[in-house]
């Protein structure tokens, strides 16, 4: 947004500037022709000066109009500025010969000399040349006679030297400024850069989200629904090799609580498939009812807090969060034996954390193994999910002293 804005007020800084080169001459000829025939009553006191006075105006005024409208597209500089630049400089010298009041003409060739005349050289020979009649017409006389030509040197000296600072300031701030417009495409170019870094990410965390969910519903069917399984069919053998209905009702019995039990663990592996919460929900509510749901299934009392201001964050960042809460509740119901746990969703200026503490029997997080090929289940998994996306998760666990998980990701908002 910053440098939209840049760019805009630059653009216009430039049309304000291009306008005022176009029509500075103009204003410049009338102030000069204005002045002369407030002071004299007529450009000279002599008529054929007189009408040698307003002809060369109009032939000013036609040249300059056949710049503005015609010979424009001729700026290069070339050979045609150049040309223009002279014959509107002789022009200049010969009213303010009539009349002082006419080097206020000759001060346009101070705005155009870098658009019209070629090279530094060139353009500062240029810039002399309008000084020459500007300081005869400060001496009162130009050209200058007598006694008066050591006021008109003096006068040339002191005007390039003038016409040199300001020249090197102006050059300065143009510098300046090719630096800023130089910055400026830089960020423009980095900041496309890591757009298609990050539209690259994504890309890669969605592709590695598909093998991780296959991952980790292997590990579910086989940690739970498979094993479930095995026990039915075990209680269901046992069931039919004997003949005591007691044996056979208890057998039974078992067996259809192990279905039970298997049945709600596949209803679970299907909900977290896809948090299909986050269609409906924000990342906050989603996480909100995530937390209530297993605090009501579990009957372990667990809170939910949200910090800081939330946002749309990116569909990848939100459901790595939420499958990292669930993941990391699973665990606790499965492993710690906590009577309170506390969920908490942060929202900070360049990233989101969730935190997950539980009040359990804690672990050795250096004396746990790794459990290979479970891909997005354990700590291992949720690790991996977080680093995905440009994130990190940390453990802080302790045996006898609860645990704490941690996941860090950028705050990337939704387009």
């Amino acid at each position: 947004m910053q440098t939209g804005l840049v760019t805009t007020a630059d653009s216009e800084l430039d049309r304000r500037q291009a306008a005022f080169q176009r029509w500075a001459p103009y204003f410049l000829l009338g102030l000069g022709t204005l002045l002369a025939l407030a002071t004299s009553g007529s450009l000279t006191p002599v008529t054929r000066e007189r009408e040698f006075g307003l002809a060369m105006v109009g032939v000013a005024l036609v040249l300059q109009v056949w710049w503005t409208w015609s010979g424009r597209g001729h700026r290069g500089p070339n050979a045609v500025s150049v040309t223009f630049y002279v014959i509107r400089w002789v022009i200049a010298c010969t009213l303010t010969a009539l009349n002082g009041f006419f080097a206020f003409y000759v001060v346009a060739g101070y705005y155009d000399a870098d658009e019209m005349i070629p090279g530094r050289k060139r353009q500062r020979l240029a810039l002399f040349a309008c000084t020459i009649p500007i300081a005869g017409a400060q001496t009162g006389k130009w050209p200058p006679h007598g006694s008066m030509w050591l006021a008109f040197a003096g006068l040339v000296v002191a005007n390039n030297v003038l016409l040199t600072v300001v020249k090197h300031f102006a050059e300065q701030q143009e510098a300046r400024s090719q630096a800023r417009a130089d910055t400026i495409a830089e960020l423009e170019q980095a900041h496309e850069e890591n757009a298609a870094l990050q539209a690259q990410l994504l890309v890669q965390a969605r592709e590695a989200g598909i093998a991780d969910e296959r991952r980790r519903l292997a590990a579910e069917i086989h940690d739970t629904i498979a094993q479930g399984l095995t026990g039915i069919i075990a209680q269901l053998q046992a069931a039919t090799n004997t003949s005591d209905p007691d044996v056979v009702q208890d057998r039974v019995g078992r067996a259809s609580e192990l279905a039970r039990h298997s049945l709600g663990e596949a209803r679970r592996s299907v909900q977290n498939l896809a948090p299909a919460g986050l269609s409906y929900d924000g990342l906050p509510e989603a996480m909100r009812k995530t937390v209530d749901q297993w605090s009501e299934r579990t009957g372990v009392p667990a809170e939910f807090t949200l910090t800081g201001t939330a946002q749309h964050l990116h569909g990848e960042f939100s459901a790595t969060l939420l499958r990292i809460t669930q993941e990391a509740l699973a665990n606790v119901s499965k492993h710690a034996a906590a009577t309170r746990v506390g969920v908490t969703l942060s929202f900070m200026d360049d990233e989101v954390t969730v935190d997950i503490r539980d009040d359990g029997k804690g672990f050795d997080p250096l004396a746990l193994p790794a459990r290979s090929g479970t891909g997005g289940f354990g700590l291992d998994g949720m690790r991996a999910r977080a680093e995905r996306i440009a994130g990190s998760l940390t453990v802080e666990a302790e045996p006898g002293f609860g645990t704490a998980i941690s996941a860090h990701v950028p705050l990337v908002l939704n387009a």
